[in-house]
C-alpha cells in the first residue's frame, strides 16, 4: 500500500472510476527510492520481472516454424521460437554449457538454436541434440540438459513471456481486459513493425506517462481544444487499468466558446494521419452536414482513409473510431486501441535505475480476420532518432528531463492526485510482490 488512499478504496479498486478527478482527503505520496535506488532496482529484478507476464512480440513476429525473437527484459533474455510442429515456445536465452547467450535479435527459417562459442546444439523443441567433442565430458544425459523452459501464450496477436512456471494462466492474469476490448476485434490486425528505444531514466518514468491523463494540459496543449481530458472514465479491475479519452470534441478546460475550426486544427496537428496524407497540414475545417457533429465527420475520413487499404469500419460508430481505449496492463505496459488504432509501448528495466528501454509495437487492421500473418520489421532506435510523431515526441521530451530531477536532494516523495489512481494501484500492487510495508523500499 502506498502512504495515504482516497477515503473509499472501492472507488479506485476493483470498479469503474466514472469521473475524474476524484475526490481525496489527502495526496499519496510515493517515495522517489523507487525510481532511483539501484538496490530497489535489484528487489524488482529478484521479485518482480521473473514472475509477471509481459508483451514479448507479436504472433506475426514468431509466424512460421524456424521463426525466432529474443526478448530482453532488464538482465532477463528469452528465445521465442515456432517449431517444427507449429507449437510456440520460449527458453531462457542461455546455453547449458558455459552460460553464453544463444541468440540475438530475431530471424527465421531456423532448424535448431545453436550457441556461436561452442556450438551446442538444441533442437526447436528445446531438446540438446548435439555436443561436440562430446568423449571429452564423459556422461551426458540429454534429458538433462534441455533448455530451460519459460511460459509462453498470446492475446490479441501479441505474444506474452512469463519466467515462472507456475504462473496463473494469461487469461486469468489479464483479468477483465480481454471481455473490455472485445468490441474491437483485435485478431483482426497484424504487426506493422517493433522498435526498441534506449531512454535515460527509470522504467517507471516511462510507464507512469501513459498512466494519466493530467498531464494533457501541460504537455499536449495542442490537443486541448481535441479532447475531452477531463471527463474521461477511469477503471480498475485489480492489477490493470483503463481509461477512456473522446477525441474530436474540446476540453472543458477551454471553456465554451471553441468552435469546430480550432476542433479541427487541433485534430490535424496531433492526429491528422488517421484520415490520410491529405490531413497531415492545416486547413479550412470541412462542413458538417445537418444533424452531424464535426466528430462524425472525422470519423467518416478514417473510415475513408482505411477504405482505400481494403479496410471496412462501416460497423464501427463514431465514438468508437474517434475515442482512446488505454489499458495499463501490470506492471509495465500501455494497449492503446481504436477502431482503427492498435499499439502497444513497454517500459523495460535497463542496466541502471536511470536506464530503461521503450518498446513499442504498432499492428495494422487488415482487411480479414484471415489475412496471412505479415513480416515485422524490428530494429533499435536511438533516442535522438526516435520520431513517433506529435504527441509521443513531446512525451519522450519529459523522459529525457524527468530522471535529473527525481536525483534532486530536496525531493523524498512524488505527491499524486486520486486522478493519478492508476500510477497509485501499480504502486499498490508493485509494493505486494516485492513484499513492501505501506510506502516503504525495503522488505521488512
Amino acid at each position: 500500500m502506498v502512504d495515504v488512499v482516497p477515503p473509499d478504496e472501492s472507488e479506485v479498486l476493483g470498479t469503474a472510476v466514472t469521473s475524474s478527478p476524484l475526490a481525496a482527503d489527502a495526496p499519496v505520496r510515493i517515495p522517489v527510492e523507487r525510481y532511483v535506488s539501484a538496490s530497489f532496482a535489484e528487489l524488482e529484478h529478484a521479485r518482480l520481472w521473473p514472475r509477471v507476464w509481459h508483451v514479448a512480440c507479436t504472433v506475426d513476429h514468431v509466424a512460421n516454424p524456424g521463426d525466432w525473437f529474443e526478448h530482453r527484459l532488464g538482465r532477463y533474455s528469452v528465445v521465442i521460437v515456432r517449431g517444427d510442429d507449429g507449437v510456440l515456445r520460449g527458453f531462457q536465452n542461455v546455453c547449458r554449457h558455459r552460460g553464453n547467450t544463444i541468440c540475438a535479435g530475431s530471424g527465421t527459417g531456423a532448424s535448431e538454436l545453436r550457441c556461436p562459442y561452442h556450438r551446442w546444439a538444441w533442437d526447436l523443441a528445446g531438446r540438446l541434440r548435439e555436443v561436440p567433442s562430446r568423449r571429452g565430458f564423459g556422461v551426458l544425459r540429454n534429458e538433462e540438459l534441455s533448455l530451460v523452459p519459460v511460459r509462453v501464450d498470446t492475446w490479441a496477436r501479441l505474444v506474452f513471456v512469463n519466467l515462472d512456471l507456475d504462473a496463473e494462466p494469461l487469461d486469468d492474469w489479464l483479468e477483465g481486459v480481454g471481455d473490455d476490448i472485445a468490441w474491437a476485434n483485435l485478431d483482426e490486425f497484424r504487426g506493422a513493425y517493433s522498435t526498441v528505444t534506449p531512454v535515460n531514466c527509470n522504467w517507471k518514468v516511462v510507464a507512469d506517462g501513459f498512466s494519466e491523463t493530467y498531464h494533457v494540459q501541460g504537455l499536449h496543449r495542442e490537443m486541448l481544444a481535441s479532447i475531452d481530458d477531463v471527463n474521461a472514465p477511469q477503471q480498475i479491475w485489480d492489477r490493470h487499468s483503463a481509461s477512456y479519452q473522446d477525441y474530436g470534441v474540446p476540453s472543458p478546460r477551454l471553456g465554451r466558446d471553441v468552435d469546430d475550426q480550432q476542433v479541427w486544427d487541433a485534430f490535424v496537428i496531433t492526429q491528422g494521419g488517421r484520415m490520410g496524407p491529405a490531413h497531415k497540414d492545416r486547413s479550412d475545417a470541412p462542413e458538417v452536414p445537418e444533424g452531424q457533429t464535426l466528430r462524425d465527420v472525422i470519423a467518416q475520413k478514417i473510415r475513408d482513409h482505411q477504405a482505400t487499404v481494403g479496410v471496412d469500419l462501416s460497423g464501427y460508430d463514431t465514438g468508437q473510431i474517434t475515442s482512446l481505449s488505454q489499458y495499463n496492463l501490470f506492471p509495465n505496459t500501455t494497449v492503446l486501441v481504436s477502431a482503427d488504432l492498435f499499439t502497444v509501448m513497454t517500459a523495460r528495466p535497463g542496466p541502471s535505475p536511470d536506464e530503461a528501454e521503450l518498446a513499442v509495437i504498432h499492428l495494422n487492421r487488415v482487411p480479414s480476420a484471415d489475412a496471412p500473418a505479415s513480416s515485422p520489421v524490428h530494429v533499435t532506435v536511438p533516442l535522438d532518432q526516435a520520431d513517433f510523431g506529435f504527441v509521443l515526441n513531446q512525451d519522450l521530451s519529459v523522459i529525457r528531463t524527468m530522471q535529473t530531477g527525481l536525483h534532486q536532494p530536496g525531493i523524498t516523495h512524488l505527491t499524486l492526485s486520486s486522478e493519478e489512481c492508476r500510477i497509485i494501484n501499480m504502486n499498490r500492487h508493485l509494493e505486494r510482490f516485492l513484499g513492501l510495508e505501506p510506502g516503504g523500499t525495503e522488505p521488512p
